[in-house]
């Protein structure tokens, strides 16, 4: 679908956010992404259809195309909103340190960069407390850092 992102390991390419992380979760048990307990479980691949399908698809390129320019920042704020504030919802009974408890989770990997596009598209974070106070726990975590856009090589300059 020429879309981001893929993740090539070896002459493999892996393709799609969720079935990548799976994939790793699978591949490299050791820093599991998913809770052992079933109803935990549960909550983590919640969050992250909330983000993977209730947000993300709706701020695409390919979506925003179908718009005139001038209404695709509208659009796409409209469902961030609108999935933010389901999410914080969630967060309020589910969070610890990060979205589900005080271990990070396949939730915590689809909400940072969901967040840098909320930002993209002027969604004030701020307004939602728990996703704020989950982000800035995330943020100073070496592979939240490391895996920023900005610091990827084929970061396009802003």
């Amino acid at each position: 679908m020429a879309q981001v992102p893929s993740l090539t390991i070896g002459d493999k390419v892996f393709t799609q956010s969720v079935a990548i992380l799976e994939y790793l979760e699978e591949s490299y048990p050791l820093k599991p992404l998913l809770p052992k307990d079933g109803v935990i479980r549960f909550k983590v691949r919640e969050i992250c259809e909330i983000i993977g399908s209730g947000i993300q698809p709706l701020q695409n390129l390919a979506v925003l195309k179908q718009f005139e320019e001038s209404k695709q920042i509208d659009w796409a704020a409209k469902w961030i909103f609108k999935g933010l504030t389901a999410l914080e919802k969630i967060l309020e009974t589910s969070s610890g340190n990060y979205c589900v408890g005080d271990d990070v989770t396949m939730a915590d990997c689809c909400l940072i960069p969901q967040l840098y596009n909320a930002r993209r598209f002027d969604v004030d974070v701020a307004q939602f407390p728990n996703i704020a106070r989950v982000e800035k726990n995330l943020e100073v975590l070496e592979p939240f850092v490391k895996a920023h856009p900005s610091r990827q090589p084929d970061c396009p300059p802003e």
